[in-house]
């Protein structure tokens, strides 16, 4: 799985957001930006980028991914 591939699936999968991505395909970070974290816990961002990649990880096809999960205020 590429990176363009993961920054895809998450763009598509986490509302409004802006995708940025480190790493090689099976193992690498991404720091994912949206309105929709508005109000949500560290742990619940993490587990709603985490879940429009779980299949990929349950396959091996993506090894590890590490997250941070933003709003667009916190990034100022």
């Amino acid at each position: 799985m590429t990176l363009d591939e993961i920054q895809a699936k998450l763009e598509a999968g986490v509302q409004d957001s802006t995708v940025t991505m480190q790493g090689d395909g099976c193992n690498c970070s991404t720091v994912v930006v949206s309105n929709v974290f508005e109000g949500m816990s560290l742990l619940a961002r993490q587990k709603m980028v985490l879940a429009t990649v779980r299949p990929e990880i349950d396959s091996g096809e993506l090894h590890a991914l590490t997250i941070k999960a933003r709003t667009p205020e916190e990034m100022s």
